[in-house]
């Protein structure tokens, strides 16, 4: 059975050494979906996110098969600064 590393950068970089069993890319992709939600939940209750969160999903190798961007952007209302 082929092993998927899930890797997070977050303003910080957390490597999956160990990797994870799945049977085949559809299943890796469905366990990225469900890991970087509840990473999501758990940032979102803490300070919050930076201006961007990502996953790359590689096989054994180091490869890069896939990956899942979040990215926060402002609205340009909110961004602008209120006029002396």
């Amino acid at each position: 059975m082929p092993r998927f590393h899930f890797n997070v950068y977050d303003g910080e970089t957390s490597i999956d050494e160990a990797g994870t069993e799945l049977p085949d890319l559809v299943f890796a992709r469905r366990e990225a979906i469900r890991y970087s939600g509840e990473l999501l939940e758990d940032a979102g209750r803490r300070e919050g996110l930076g201006p961007e969160w990502r996953m790359e999903v590689t096989d054994e190798s180091g490869l890069i098969l896939f990956a899942l961007h979040f990215v926060v952007i402002e609205a340009p209302a909110i961004s602008k600064k209120p006029e002396e």
